[in-house]
């Protein structure tokens, strides 16, 4: 087991967002998270990466045990050297190039070289299908195009796991298609990835496991196939019969 979360633990105030959530990811699993708006989905990935605290629970993470309300900075700093992000928004350097944008944490964060940083940035890009664009500023790009160097950016960082948090919410249908098609070759290429995601067509067609959940907690996980074909829940299957136009893409 890559990566398992126990009894994750979260609230803002009077509001309990997450109640006790538990997930485990296997290494090369594509797990969508599933779920209607509000049901803690972004916030518990948030928390994965301790870009939110947690209030309780427990991770195991490449054979390590940390406390997701105690862990220490340089813990964190670990498991994000092993992590990526890829945020709705993209959340590029807006006055930074393509391969600026890719390089900056390398150069930066881990004190790589700029050549050496340059030709991993490169190989990213390459692989998102966004060379030509190297030297083009965010405001030069589409937001397909802006996403796709976003994740060269998480590529760059040779993680273990990536997460992306509703990664194509911002765009346009058919924006949308050329980010799917790159996190497609990803997971034919036996990366690790969790997913929260409205897109029904990835979920059932690409994800190998599907996680749904509602009002803070986890209502039904399972295969792709399973969750789909075979839902166990009465919730599950009013999801799956209100999002059935959709799982076709």
């Amino acid at each position: 087991m890559m990566l398992e979360i126990r009894q994750l633990r979260k609230a803002f105030g009077d509001l309990e967002v997450l109640k006790g959530v538990d997930l485990e990811v296997d290494k090369g699993d594509v797990v969508a998270i599933l779920g209607p708006s509000g049901s803690g989905k972004t916030t518990m990935l948030r928390c994965v990466n301790f870009l939110e605290r947690a209030d309780g629970g427990e991770m195991m993470f490449d054979g390590e045990r940390f406390d997701l309300h105690r862990a220490a900075r340089r813990d964190i700093a670990r498991i994000r050297k092993k992590t990526a992000f890829v945020f709705q928004s993209y959340n590029l350097f807006r006055n930074k190039t393509a391969i600026q944008n890719v390089t900056e944490g390398l150069i930066i964060a881990r004190k790589m070289p700029k050549q050496q940083a340059e030709e991993i940035a490169m190989r990213a890009l390459e692989r998102v299908g966004m060379a030509d664009r190297r030297d083009y500023y965010p405001s030069q790009l589409s937001g397909g195009q802006q996403q796709r160097v976003a994740i060269a950016r998480a590529l760059a960082a040779d993680p273990e796991i990536i997460l992306f948090d509703e990664p194509t919410s911002a765009l346009d249908p058919e924006l949308t298609g050329e980010v799917l098609a790159v996190m497609r070759q990803l997971a034919s290429d036996g990366m690790t990835m969790l997913v929260v995601t409205h897109e029904m067509g990835f979920a059932k067609n690409v994800s190998s496991r599907v996680i749904f959940m509602e009002n803070g907690v986890v209502v039904e996980s399972g295969t792709a196939r399973d969750f789909f074909e075979h839902p166990q829940q009465e919730r599950t299957r009013a999801f799956i019969r209100n999002v059935s136009g959709e799982m076709d893409a």
